[in-house]
């Protein structure tokens, strides 16, 4: 009886080794599936954020820098110290004489290799051909998808800040920046553009403009307003091409329209998006209007900096600017960015190649090329 009891007590033992055994190892396994279910779901989140963030960095929008040049670009080491900050976040289109290449011989920065448009054509200063050349890299820019600014540049332009902040200050609206203002100078609307494009819609500005990609469309795809601008806006010919053509009675009433002041603004006014536009333009100019001796020329040009110019205290004074006047509308433009007042410009213009150069050799000078 007792050898029994033995025997009972030794098998009880054994079974609670043995279940003792089977929860240790059924907790192993669980543990070990409960780590891996936890490891599964972070590689799940690492490769979902890891998507994310590249998905991020490839349809992060662009800006289309769009140069029309006579030929090879003079300023082009000034942009190739802009363009490094740049992270790809941006592209380039030039606009040459017909048949000129950016290639190994005639640009020394690799920005600008091969980025010139293949159907340029030749560009008249006061003809309708500036415009046209302004078409015509639109198109070829609005075919990336990425480009979400358009930023119409001269060979002459220089950039006042790094890149970062410039593409922060141009994507910090939704708005485009072109400088448009009522023109109430006889003279320069043709009444014969009447009823297509009537007086009131008939605005003034600098053509140098960053449009949002919806005004680009609406640009390239005008199909009205262009064919008036051909037939009728018209620059006054100079005296010295009189000689051998009829010269008016009166030359006072000849019109004196130049097609790239007026196209852009007038087109976005004539389609109802004025309300979309910061109205004033991010490229400073300074007009000439007194060394000319012909009273008729003054103005028409802006003053060209020289190498002498070329100060840090030329680009202080422009970078100080904070509101633009417009006398025809009594407005004055106080300049914003991210809803607080700011600096009005981002480019200047026009610079010889030396005085650009100048400014580019004055490492501690020239620091607006390197931080904002």
């Amino acid at each position: 009886m007792k050898k029994k009891v033995v025997q009972q007590k030794s098998q009880h033992k054994w079974k609670k080794k043995i279940f003792g055994l089977i929860l240790v190892v059924v907790l192993c396994f669980g543990s070990l599936l409960f780590m891996q279910m936890r490891y599964t779901h972070v590689l799940g989140l690492v490769s979902l954020q890891h998507q994310f963030v590249s998905q991020s960095q490839v349809e992060k929008p662009k800006i289309a820098f769009l140069f029309i040049a006579r030929n090879r670009l003079p300023l082009e080491m000034v942009w190739d110290a802009f363009f490094r900050g740049g992270d790809n976040n941006f592209s380039i289109f030039v606009h040459p004489r017909p048949g000129f290449l950016l290639n190994e011989a005639t640009t020394r920065s690799s920005y600008f290799l091969n980025r010139q448009v293949n159907n340029s054509i030749q560009i008249d200063w006061g003809e309708a051909s500036m415009i046209e050349a302004e078409r015509i890299l639109l198109r070829h820019a609005l075919g990336d998808p990425l480009n979400d600014r358009f930023v119409f540049l001269s060979d002459s332009c220089i950039p006042l800040y790094n890149f970062s902040y410039t593409y922060d200050y141009i994507m910090s609206t939704p708005t485009s920046f072109v400088d448009s203002f009522a023109d109430t100078k006889d003279g320069r609307y043709n009444p014969k553009m009447d009823p297509v494009i009537p007086v009131y819609n008939w605005r003034k500005g600098s053509q140098w403009a960053v449009l949002i990609r919806k005004h680009a469309e609406v640009v390239v795809e005008d199909e009205t307003v262009f064919p008036m601008f051909q037939k009728y806006c018209k620059k006054k010919p100079l005296p010295e091409f009189w000689r051998d053509q009829f010269i008016p009675a009166d030359t006072s009433k000849v019109h004196n329209c130049i097609p790239d002041e007026h196209y852009v603004q007038t087109l976005l006014a004539q389609k109802g998006l004025e309300k979309e536009l910061t109205r004033r333009s991010v490229t400073h100019t300074a007009w000439d209007i007194s060394n000319s001796r012909d009273r008729e020329r003054r103005g028409w040009h802006p003053v060209t900096y020289k190498y002498s110019d070329a100060t840090p205290m030329l680009i202080k004074f422009i970078k100080e600017i904070d509101n633009i006047y417009y006398e025809t509308e009594y407005r004055r433009e106080w300049c914003t960015s991210k809803g607080k007042p700011s600096t009005c410009f981002l480019f200047a213009r026009k610079f010889t190649r030396t005085s650009a150069l100048r400014l580019l050799n004055m490492v501690s000078s020239y620091i607006y090329i390197y931080i904002s």
